[in-house]
């Protein structure tokens, strides 16, 4: 299911994510989710939100790394 904006976001994401890496995991999220609609398209017969929760996280994971319980921008 495609969020229309943060607040729509699972609270496992919206309570550890700042402002913008939220909106960065919605926006990968929402197109990995049409991305990836045909079952053909996934890995491990792994489910369409499956999908769009790892793609979104691995977007995240790009700019933002955890430290401790929360994700903080990667310094270049």
């Amino acid at each position: 299911m495609p969020y229309r904006t943060n607040a729509e976001l699972p609270e496992s994401v919206k309570h550890v994510l700042p402002s913008h890496a939220q909106d960065m995991y919605r926006d990968a999220f929402n197109h990995a989710w049409d991305e990836y609609a045909d079952p053909a398209k996934r890995r491990n017969n792994a489910s369409q939100e499956e999908t769009a929760r790892r793609v979104a996280w691995g977007a995240v994971k790009k700019l933002y790394e955890k430290e401790g319980e929360r994700w903080v921008k990667k310094k270049f």
